[in-house]
C-alpha cells in the first residue's frame, strides 16, 4: 500500500449517488464528511445512500463541475454507533435482517450488539422471531463482512471491486491477497470464476510476474468457455490449439501441456467420438451424458397397459367438432402408448390442436398433468393455447438460489415431481442444464411430450437438445407438415415455410398480413421504422405502438441493432418531459413511461397486483416503468398488472423493449413485427434467425431493407450446426453418429 501513504484520507457518509456505470464501477456521489459534503469520483460498484465510507485519493478541480475529490480507492466501513449499527443491519446488507428485525437487536442489546454479533451471535435467539440457526447465520455474516473489509483494501489496488473481493475470500480464504499475488489466474477456476481477461489485468498490476503454467492453463480453459457461451458443449481438440497460441502467444508444445496437466486436475473432460477426441468443461459433459442415460432409461420402460386410443380420438372429434389429420392422429396415439413424444413442426401445421388432444386423451386417463415452458411468456402463451396452467420449468422443479445466485431445484432424483404426464412447450430454447434438470424430476413411469419447431434458433446457452433427440432416432418423432387451408390464407405461414426449405419470399405484396419495404440504406430503414412504428400502423391498424407492434433486431449494433432503435424509438413516443423522472445507468437511459424487457428469470423480485402477489419475474417479460424514485432507490415495473419493485442495481436485467433482438423474442408472439434487414452482420445473416422473427408475428409482418440482404439469410443455414455430445450419447449402445 505504499502507494497511498501521500493520499489524502477521509471517512463520511454517502448522502447521494448522482451516476454510475455499472459496467466499469465509475461513480459520482456526494459524501458529508461533517466537515463539508463533497462531489466523490472514483470507482464503486456497490457502495449505496447513507453507507459509511473511507476514500483514500486526492482533491481535483474539473472545468464544469468545479471542486471534487478523485477517490483512488472506496471501501464501505462496518458502523460505529448504534445508530448507524441500526442503519447498516436495515439496509439489508445481511441476509434475513431487516427494519424490524434490525429495530429489536438494537433495542434488546444496545451498545453490546456489536460484541454479540462478533462473538456471541447465537444469543440473537433470544428475540422472537430468530431461530438458532438464523442467528447463527447472521453472526457469520457480520464477520464475513468484516474480515473482508481489510482484504477489500489491500485487494482494490489490483482493481478489484468489492463484489470481486468478496468472492475471492469466499474461495480462498483470508490467505487470498498472497494467493492472489502469486497467481491472480486462480480466480479463473471454479463455478463462480472471474473472466480470463481481468485475472490478466490483475496480473499486469502485480510486483512479480506469476508462473507461466499457470496463465497457460487459465488461457486454455477460457478457449473452452468461450466456445461453450457460444453454444458449443465441446470443442474438437485439433481446433483448441490455434485459437490458445494465438491468445497467449504460446508455443503448440507448450498449450499441449497445458492441456495434458488441466485433464489431470479434471478441470476437462477429453473424450473420443468417431475417432476424434472432444474436450468439454466437465459441468457439459456431465449433462449431456446425465440427459442420455435418462433418455434410455424412459424409451426402455414404457407406460404398461396400452389403451384403446383410436376409440377415444373418434369421441374426441365427435366431441370438439374437429377432424385430425393422420399425423396429428399418430401423434396422439404415440403419446398415449409410448409415453414418450417430441411433436414438431411449423406454423399452421396443427400443432396446438394436437397438443390440446393429447392432453385431452392423458385427461381421460385421469392422468396428473404438468404444463411447462422454458420462459414465463413461452409458459404464458401455453396457457392460452390450451386453457390450463404452464408453469416455468424452473418453477415447475421448485427452483431455489444458492449464495452464488446458481439456481438449486428441489425438485430431482430424490424428490421427483408429482405428476404422471409433463409437456413442455418450446423445447427448442431448452438447454442442456436445463433439460437434465428435468429429466432428473421426471418420476418413474411418468410420460414425457416435448413440443417444439426445431426450425428456429437454438438456445441461447448450450446445447442443442431438440435437435440432437430428434437426429438420434430413438425417440419417437412426429413432425407435422401439412399447413391447413385456413392458415395457408397467410402471408406470414406461406413465408415462414418457404423460408425453412431454403426458397425466395415473395417480396411485392400488395395487401395481406406480409410486406417488404425495399430501403437501400440504414438511416433510411431506421426512419421508416421509426415512422411505421409511431404512425403509419396505429392510423392504418389502430394498433398501440407500445402494447402491439414490436420491433425484431438481428443484432445490438450499428444503425438497425436495438441499442439505437430503441434510442430513436424512446425518443419518439416516449422524449423527455419536467414530468417524467429518468436514471441513467451511463449506458442506458431509463424513463418513467418506457417500455422495458426483463432480460434473465428472477425468482426473488416481489409483485403485487389489486387482489394477489407473488415472487418472479421473468426473462422476456415486458413490463413499463411507472415510477423512478431515485431517493428511496426505488424503481415500479408494470408487467401487465403485476407491480414489481426493482433497486437502480436490479436494472441490470432490464433492457429498453422498443426494438429487442429476435433471441430475446423467442417464446412471445406479437400482434405485428417490423424487422429491418439491411447490413446484418455476416455472423447473423442466416435462415434460423429470419424464420423464427417472422414465426413471431400473430397478424402482421413487415421487412424494411433489401431483398439481397433477405435472401442471403434464406441461403445460409450453416450458423444452426453446434459441436455437442447428445447425439453419440444416446447411440452409445447402438449406431455410431456424427458430433455435428
Amino acid at each position: 500500500m505504499e502507494e497511498f501513504e501521500t493520499k489524502i484520507k477521509l471517512q463520511g457518509t454517502v448522502t447521494d449517488i448522482t451516476f454510475r456505470n455499472d459496467t466499469n464501477g465509475y461513480t459520482v456521489f456526494t459524501v458529508d464528511t461533517t466537515d463539508e459534503e463533497l462531489t466523490v469520483v472514483g470507482t464503486a460498484f456497490d457502495i449505496k445512500t447513507g453507507d459509511r465510507v473511507e476514500l483514500v485519493g486526492d482533491y481535483t478541480y474539473h472545468s464544469v463541475y468545479g471542486r471534487q475529490f478523485k477517490a483512488d480507492l472506496c471501501t464501505a466501513l462496518l458502523p460505529e454507533t448504534v445508530d448507524d449499527l441500526y442503519r447498516y443491519l436495515s439496509s439489508g446488507v445481511i441476509k434475513g435482517i431487516r427494519e424490524s428485525t434490525a429495530r429489536k437487536i438494537v433495542d434488546r442489546f444496545g451498545e453490546k450488539t456489536f460484541e454479540i454479533l462478533e462473538n456471541d451471535s447465537e444469543r440473537l435467539a433470544e428475540i422472537k422471531g430468530i431461530s438458532l440457526e438464523k442467528a447463527r447465520k447472521i453472526g457469520k455474516e457480520y464477520n464475513r463482512q468484516y474480515s473482508t473489509r481489510a482484504l477489500i483494501m489491500n485487494l482494490s489496488r489490483y482493481g478489484l471491486n468489492t463484489g470481486e473481493c468478496i468472492l475471492a475470500f469466499e474461495k480462498l480464504g483470508n490467505n487470498a491477497v498472497e494467493l492472489i499475488e502469486e497467481n491472480p489466474y486462480i480466480l479463473c477456476e471454479g463455478e463462480n470464476r472471474i473472466s480470463f481477461e481481468r485475472a490478466e489485468q490483475i496480473a499486469d498490476m502485480l510486483p512479480a510476474k506469476p508462473q507461466s503454467q499457470c496463465r497457460i492453463e487459465a488461457g486454455v480453459v477460457y478457449v473452452i468457455t468461450h466456445n461453450f457461451y457460444n453454444g458449443h458443449t465441446c470443442v474438437p481438440l485439433e481446433k483448441l490449439y490455434a485459437p490458445s497460441c494465438e491468445l497467449l502467444n504460446e508455443s503448440r508444445d507448450n498449450i499441449e501441456i497445458a492441456i495434458e496437466s488441466l485433464k489431470e486436475k479434471r478441470r476437462i473432460v477429453i473424450e473420443e467420438i468417431n475417432g476424434r477426441d472432444f474436450v468439454f468443461l466437465p459441468e457439459a459433459y456431465r449433462a449431456e451424458r446425465s440427459i442420455a442415460n435418462r433418455m434410455k432409461v424412459l424409451l426402455r420402460y414404457p407406460p404398461e397397459n396400452p389403451i384403446p386410443v383410436e376409440q377415444y380420438i373418434d369421441n374426441l372429434q365427435k366431441q370438439s367438432k374437429i377432424e385430425y389429420a393422420e399425423k396429428q392422429k399418430q401423434a396422439i396415439i404415440t403419446a398415449v402408448n409410448k409415453g414418450i413424444l417430441i411433436l414438431t413442426g411449423g406454423p399452421g401445421t396443427g400443432k396446438t390442436t394436437t397438443l390440446n388432444g393429447i392432453i385431452g386423451m392423458f385427461e381421460k386417463d385421469n392422468l396428473d398433468i404438468a404444463l411447462c415452458a422454458p420462459t414465463g411468456r413461452a409458459a404464458q402463451r401455453m396457457t392460452e393455447a390450451t386453457g390450463r396452467t404452464a408453469a416455468t420449468i424452473h418453477r415447475l422443479l421448485e427452483v431455489e438460489w444458492d449464495s452464488n445466485d446458481k439456481p438449486v431445484f428441489k425438485r430431482n432424483l430424490r424428490n421427483p415431481l408429482d405428476c404422471q404426464a409433463v409437456i413442455v412447450d418450446e423445447m427448442s430454447m431448452v438447454d442442456i442444464f436445463l433439460f437434465s434438470s428435468l429429466l432428473d424430476a421426471l418420476p418413474f413411469g411418468c410420460r414425457l411430450i416435448m413440443v417444439g419447431d426445431s426450425d428456429q434458433l437454438p438456445p441461447v446457452s448450450a446445447g442443442n437438445v431438440l435437435k440432437d433427440l430428434i437426429d438420434s432416432g430413438l425417440v419417437p418423432v412426429v413432425q407435422l407438415t401439412e399447413i391447413f387451408r385456413q392458415a395457408m390464407e397467410s402471408n406470414i405461414v406461406r413465408n415462414a415455410h418457404a423460408i425453412v426449405s431454403g426458397k425466395h419470399i415473395e417480396t411485392e405484396y400488395k395487401e395481406g398480413d406480409f410486406y417488404f419495404l425495399h430501403r437501400n440504406f440504414p438511416l433510411d430503414a431506421v426512419r421508416t421504422i421509426k415512422d411505421l412504428y409511431t404512425k403509419r400502423l396505429p392510423e392504418a391498424y389502430g394498433l398501440d405502438p407500445l402494447t402491439q407492434i414490436q420491433v425484431l433486431c438481428p443484432s445490438k449494433k450499428g444503425d438497425t441493432g436495438t441499442q439505437n432503435l430503441n434510442r430513436v424509438l424512446q425518443e419518439a413516443v416516449n422524449p423527455p418531459s419536467s414530468e417524467k423522472r429518468e436514471y441513467n445507468t451511463g449506458y442506458r437511459l431509463f424513463r418513467t413511461g418506457d417500455k422495458v424487457m426483463q432480460i434473465k428469470n428472477n425468482y426473488n423480485i416481489h409483485w403485487e397486483t389489486e387482489s394477489e402477489e407473488g415472487d418472479g419475474i421473468f426473462n422476456g417479460d415486458i413490463g413499463f416503468i411507472e415510477l423512478i424514485d431515485l431517493h428511496n432507490d426505488a424503481i415500479i415495473i408494470d408487467f401487465s398488472g403485476k407491480r414489481a419493485t426493482y433497486s437502480k442495481e436490479q436494472l441490470a436485467e432490464i433492457e429498453l423493449a422498443y426494438a429487442v433482438t429476435v433471441h430475446k423474442s423467442q417464446g412471445s408472439e406479437f400482434d405485428a413485427v417490423i424487422m429491418p434487414v439491411i447490413s446484418v452482420n455476416n455472423r447473423l445473416c442466416y435462415r434460423n434467425l429470419l424464420y423464427t422473427a417472422v414465426t413471431r408475428a400473430k397478424n402482421l409482418m413487415i421487412l424494411v431493407g433489401t431483398a439481397g440482404c433477405v435472401n442471403n439469410m434464406i441461403e445460409n443455414c450453416k450458423t444452426q450446426l453446434r459441436y455437442s455430445s447428445l447425439k453419440q450419447f444416446l447411440l452409445d449402445n447402438g449406431e455410431k453418429g456424427s458430433i455435428m
